[in-house]
């Protein structure tokens, strides 16, 4: 099946099973904006759980704070997002569709990656166990030519970004021969930047009104914070100060369902170091948010580190955290090293001033800054791309099936009585009512146990029992594990100690 069309599922059964819905639905949705559904909600609350206690639980040097989403309008001059906030943008003169050449340009890029997977799969093929793919990348010659094209696409177009080459951009469209998706057309205007930020109004007047921005990042709320808790904290360098919130970008190329949307949710650690030593710390903080990731038990290859040839003005270091999606490999994380760039200016726009004392020292400077950034949605969405298979059976049958991991999973342990009859409901409650205090249990009493099971595999429950009319006399129950469908007895009073260890965010922590 090809990835296209994988994708498309895993965006329906988001839908079905009460993951992610089109915001607004009943009006025909709003354009990339989303609600997260029931069990959508929980598997969002488990991934910032995961993160927020990885960050503050883990390391007794950072704490957490929760910033307004309206913050001074000076706040964002300072950063210098009010100025240097934009994307380049390009229409299709007959879609009427706006663009960023950018993404066009990483698409035409990700299409050449594409072509060798598939030259990778047809060597799979042909040479099955004795295929050898890393000396199959280096030697086949169709491989070698696209790979050619793709190191000297990236090659221009990072000149270009770098630069802000308006005219290169539209150039390495035109000469690369990228089309519309709408219209199918070449017919494109000149590249052209825009401002991101959704900009509103705050007073009881239109007269007396400020002008203000919804953030479109949660870090700056971090940077205006330092002082605050570095005082009431007692705080000493390096320490780090970590934050989940709400952001909002005006995008114009909103694609890919929640990879890219409007309204997003961040996950976002600052971490403040001596100056000097923030080149070390970049590099312990990648292997750290590395190891988080990888304890999800995804497999290592599904990871890469992108390492950027383009840094921001502020910036001495920058890599992402790369998934590989349906789509191709996707950022889910940046880990960046911010230099002293963003205290410094809001010392100068505040007048305020902003430094760290040092004992040891006896001095006072800026601290440099490292910073972890990760999007909540692309995260959830990551997981439920590796997640989603649709199993073969045998005789036949197809099972969709959720192997999210235990501890993220939206509903623990589904409790099922056999029939609607003969104290078997009530008997499954009672085991509901005990165990609900320790972890999410679902009783569901409708169909065929065997749908039932199915419906648990569809949302990702990584535990069911069933109660049938032997645990009246003997207090045992049926253990059906998701992955494996093994079922086994197992006592009730063993139930807790047996599933609890297995779906804790704790047994995610001790991984990393």
């Amino acid at each position: 099946m090809a990835q296209e069309d994988v994708f498309k599922k895993i965006v329906s059964h988001c839908k079905e099973y009460g993951f992610v819905f089109p915001s607004s639905d009943i009006y025909d949705g709003l354009g990339a904006v989303y609600d997260y559904g029931q069990n959508g909600v929980e598997l969002k609350n488990n991934i910032k759980q995961y993160w927020w206690k990885s960050m503050v639980l883990l390391h007794d040097n950072i704490v957490g704070i929760d910033a307004a989403v309206f913050m001074h309008p000076t706040v964002w001059k300072a950063s210098g997002h009010v100025d240097a906030f934009n994307d380049p943008l390009i229409d299709n003169r007959d879609s009427k569709k706006r663009y960023r050449a950018d993404v066009l340009i990483e698409d035409q890029i990700a299409k050449y990656e594409e072509k060798i997977e598939k030259e990778v799969a047809k060597g799979h093929k042909r040479f099955k166990e004795a295929f050898d793919e890393a000396q199959f990348r280096q030697t086949n010659g169709r491989v070698l030519e696209i790979q050619a094209k793709i190191d000297a696409l990236h090659s221009r177009f990072a000149k270009a970004m770098e630069a802000m080459d308006l005219e290169e951009l539209r150039q390495i469209i035109i000469d690369e021969e990228i089309a519309c998706p709408i219209s199918g057309t070449r017919n494109w205007t000149d590249v052209r930047q825009f401002n991101l930020m959704f900009k509103t109004e705050m007073g009881s007047t239109a007269d007396g009104a400020t002008s203000i921005y919804l953030r479109p990042e949660t870090a700056q709320g971090i940077f205006v914070n330092y002082l605050n808790v570095q005082k009431t904290g007692r705080m000493k360098l390096p320490f780090g100060i970590a934050q989940i919130g709400k952001a909002f970008r005006n995008e114009i190329v909103a694609r890919q369902f929640i990879f890219r949307m409007r309204e997003f949710e961040q996950m976002e650690m600052q971490f403040f170091v001596k100056p000097g030593t923030e080149m070390d710390w970049f590099r312990k903080w990648k292997d750290t948010r590395m190891a988080w990731h990888q304890a999800l038990g995804f497999g290592a290859e599904n990871y890469r580190f992108h390492d950027h040839e383009k840094l921001a003005h502020y910036a001495n270091a920058a890599s992402d955290i790369e998934f590989r999606m349906p789509f191709g490999f996707k950022e889910v994380e940046g880990i960046h090293s911010r230099t002293d760039f963003d205290l410094k200016q809001h010392a100068q726009f505040s007048g305020k001033k902003i430094e760290y004392f040092d004992p040891e020292d006896n001095q006072s400077y800026t601290p440099y800054v490292i910073e972890t950034s990760i999007g909540v949605d692309r995260m959830f969405l990551s997981i439920m791309c590796h997640s989603y298979e649709e199993e073969q059976l045998e005789g036949g049958d197809v099972r969709t099936v959720l192997h999210l991991p235990a501890a993220l999973a939206p509903v623990k342990l589904a409790v099922l009585p056999l029939v609607k009859k003969d104290g078997l409901p009530e008997k499954a409650q009672e085991i509901v009512n005990e165990l609900k205090f320790h972890f999410n249990c679902k009783y569901e009493e409708k169909d065929t146990i065997g749908k039932r099971y199915r419906r648990q595999d569809a949302i990702g429950t990584p535990y069911c029992i069933t109660i049938d009319h032997d645990t009246l006399n003997d207090n045992t129950v049926t253990l059906r594990d998701r992955d494996t469908m093994e079922q086994r007895r197992v006592k009730i009073d063993e139930l807790r100690a047996i599933i609890e260890d297995k779906v804790s965010i704790t047994s995610l922590l001790k991984k990393i």
